[in-house]
């Protein structure tokens, strides 16, 4: 009963405290804030630096000028005259380029001349930058580092701190924002636009049923809650359990790394890469793509566009690029000799 005393003593002196000429009432009226009364008082602000409740219109305008600000910075970033260009450099075997950001379009199947199968995944690389470099010494590493940033999203919901290195860089704000390690070969100038031509989602605590795929125990004859339940996860011998054990646990929601994926096509058009098999992540994921680092395939990766590619205005590229062992549905499917 005590407590219970205490308590209503404390309520009976925060609402002397909130009522009109209170000392609370006070504060409000001199800071101009809006305070929760409780035991622990806070301030109240917007999340945002603009005004949430802002007309349709208001809305348009100021995506419109953003839009404005972003491609004047940068063409003032790739002018010519402002900063010098960076050297370009030849391919070396040891070198390391930059990769780019891509999204996840989804899967399809394709074919080979000779008749088989099989499954591709589709990575656009859209809206994908170069925003810093970092040399050695300031990274603190043993190569440099580059910064890359794919797929442009609205500027305002985040703050001006967020918002200053994607200033400094001359482009417009990124989803996604990554580093590659890259030699200092292969560094880029930061505000220059990646091409295709370069070249999992949480699921939370899941059982062994879904998170290992395992059979689980009988739906009847004997059995009493214990129908997805993993069983015996040790011998009475060993009275102990093995690290690693498939236990059930938190699913998702870390990376994964997928090696050595052929690419059999490029669409220059809509920037689409065509990777072999399945890419982990589910669909409109932001992924990242570089080159494969495993000796099998070194062979296939020489002399590849260094240190990114770089498109000439006169140039005029094909729609699509094909591996020699892919089918095209532009061909004959049936030649007689």
């Amino acid at each position: 009963m005590a407590g219970w005393g205490l308590l209503a003593r404390l309520g009976a002196r925060l609402r002397a405290a909130a009522a009109p000429g209170g000392p609370l009432r006070a504060v409000t009226a001199v800071s101009g804030h809006s305070w929760q009364l409780g035991f622990a008082a806070r301030p109240v602000h917007d999340a945002t630096w603009w005004h949430e409740h802002l007309s349709e219109e208001n809305v348009q305008f100021l995506r419109k000028a953003a839009a404005e600000e972003y491609r004047a910075q940068t063409a003032s970033k790739l002018c010519p005259l402002k900063d010098e260009p960076w050297p370009l450099n030849e391919w070396k075997p040891d070198s390391v380029r930059v990769g780019v950001v891509a999204v996840k379009l989804g899967m399809m199947p394709i074919w080979t001349k000779s008749g088989k199968k099989h499954a591709v995944t589709l990575l656009k690389v859209q809206d994908c930058h170069v925003l810093k470099y970092v040399s050695k010494e300031d990274s603190g590493g043993k190569t440099a580092k580059l910064l890359v940033g794919g797929k442009n999203v609205s500027p305002f919901s985040k703050s001006e701190a967020e918002m200053e290195i994607f200033r400094e860089a001359g482009v417009p704000r990124k989803q996604k924002v990554t580093t590659f390690n890259v030699t200092d070969d292969a560094i880029i100038k930061p505000g220059l636009f990646l091409y295709c031509l370069h070249y999992r989602i949480g699921k939370g605590f899941q059982g062994v049923m879904k998170r290992w795929g395992f059979k689980g125990q009988p739906a009847s004859h004997g059995q009493t809650k214990t129908h997805r339940r993993p069983g015996a996860i040790s011998t009475n011998k060993v009275s102990r359990v093995f690290p690693g054990k498939k236990m059930p646990g938190k699913m998702g929601n870390i990376y994964r790394t997928s090696f050595g994926l052929k690419v059999w096509r490029i669409n220059t058009k809509h920037d689409i890469i065509y990777v072999h098999g399945s890419v982990p992540g589910h669909t409109n994921c932001l992924v990242k793509v570089r080159d494969t680092k495993l000796r099998v395939y070194k062979d296939c990766n020489k002399n590849p566009p260094f240190p990114t590619f770089f498109a000439d205005g006169d140039e005029k590229l094909p729609e699509d690029l094909y591996d020699q062992d892919m089918f095209q549905f532009t061909d004959p499917s049936v030649t007689y000799a």
